[in-house]
């Protein structure tokens, strides 16, 4: 059914049509390639009522999407929570806050399985037996267990020195995780040789034009849970970039097929200081990226030294006239307390990072106090805890006595008068 909608794939740069294939790179100026579709038609075929019918998961946008027939991996992934939070918002001194929270996104608690599943029932359309990635570690847990679930086969190859509890949630799914002695961006550059060799289908490789637009559902629950309606500031954190330019393109697209009416809309960027290309790039006023050569932050998921949409999304937030900032590692473990004292959400330092811009951009007069944002948290604490570990206390131990219980809460009483 969705074959009449999903036509081609497209160059971004020159824009060329190139036929529904696991290619990635225009042949003719190197530009990526991206989904392409009939909006006209799906304007004629999609309905806010048609998409309120739908499935519970991510699948009920799925004419906005590039498979050709009914999805076949992660048919329960999305719809996750958009949280009204209000103690956060008086926190950060602002009017309104709404969480996207991606930290409970099934199966593997964060919003990589939005694009695994795309990739993945787009990599048996297109009749691949093993599957791969490259990884920062949310993106292996994925691959990992979306493929289990599926019988496929599949690798991981992940920098040598990734957070222990992200190994371990890759490795539980039987997937062959491999690590590189090295940052990021030599991991991705092996695993464009492998895919190359091999012919696997990698989901951030051959496979990214499909994979890149699952992102996309994340902007459209936003809007469905609003009531359809634009949010007039969306804070997302960036590695590649990919998330902040999707999610724009959601809130574009429901625009041309009538979901919403057009208003006014600011796309802002958050990145750690430790790896920050595309902060600097915006704060510098030019749109070519730096490449970061040793990431240096505790925000290991963010940390690309050579974001491969950091272009689009330096210029994605200029045409919307949002802003960029990027904040230091005691920052972003403020961010993780904060979300969680506030509102009880436990974000990994990703998380942290946004919620940390959020209150910088607050501060520093780029968004006004009186207008409400959406926060896009993508994925859960327990993924990297040891990250905030040495910074939350120790529990009190006592004997199983009612007297030392008592003594206990008459000292912090007289600690806190």
């Amino acid at each position: 059914m969705n074959q009449e909608f999903f036509s081609n794939l497209k160059c971004r740069e020159c824009g060329r049509l190139y036929p529904k294939k696991a290619i990635h790179v225009c042949e003719f100026d190197f530009g990526p390639l991206e989904a392409a579709y009939d909006y006209d038609k799906i304007k004629r075929h999609i309905s806010r009522k048609s998409i309120e019918s739908g499935p519970h998961s991510m699948w009920r946008y799925r004419e906005l999407l590039p498979v050709d027939g009914n999805p076949t991996v992660g048919v329960q992934v999305g719809y996750t929570p958009l949280v009204k939070a209000d103690r956060l918002a008086r926190a950060i001194g602002v009017k309104d806050v709404y969480v996207k929270n991606d930290t409970v996104n099934y199966p593997t608690l964060s919003f990589k399985d939005r694009v695994v599943s795309v990739a993945l029932s787009r990599a048996r359309e297109l009749n691949f037996q093993i599957v791969a990635c490259a990884s920062t570690g949310n993106l292996a847990n994925s691959v990992a267990a979306n493929a289990a679930s599926a019988g496929l086969k599949s690798y991981v190859l992940i920098p040598a020195d990734l957070e222990q509890n992200k190994v371990l949630n890759s490795l539980v799914y039987g997937t062959n995780v491999i690590g590189i002695k090295g940052p990021y961006d030599q991991v991705n550059r092996l695993c464009s040789e492998i895919a190359g060799k091999y012919g696997w289908g990698f989901v951030n490789v051959n496979l990214r034009p499909y994979y890149a637009e699952g992102s996309k559902t994340m902007g459209f629950e936003i809007l469905e849970q609003l009531g359809w309606k634009i949010p007039k500031h969306t804070i997302v954190c960036m590695a590649s970039g990919s998330l902040l330019t999707k999610i724009a393109k959601a809130y574009t697209e429901s625009i041309q097929v009538g979901l919403v009416d057009e208003t006014p809309f600011h796309i802002h960027g958050a990145q750690a200081t430790g790896c920050s290309p595309i902060s600097t790039a915006f704060k510098n006023g030019t749109d070519l990226i730096k490449p970061v050569a040793k990431p240096q932050t505790i925000a290991k998921s963010l940390s690309i030294g050579t974001p491969a949409d950091g272009y689009y999304a330096v210029n994605t937030m200029r045409q919307t006239g949002g802003s960029c900032e990027d904040v230091t590692d005691e920052e972003i473990i403020d961010g993780i307390k904060l979300l969680a004292e506030t509102e009880g959400i436990f974000a990994e330092t990703a998380g942290g990072v946004t919620v940390a811009t959020a209150r910088k951009l607050v501060s520093l007069g780029k968004i006004p106090t009186h207008e409400g944002l959406v926060l896009c948290i993508t994925g859960h604490g327990l993924k990297t805890s040891e990250a905030v570990a040495n910074h939350l206390g120790h529990p009190r131990i006592i004997q199983p006595s009612l007297r030392e219980f008592d003594e206990l809460i008459s000292s912090e009483a007289a600690a806190a008068a």
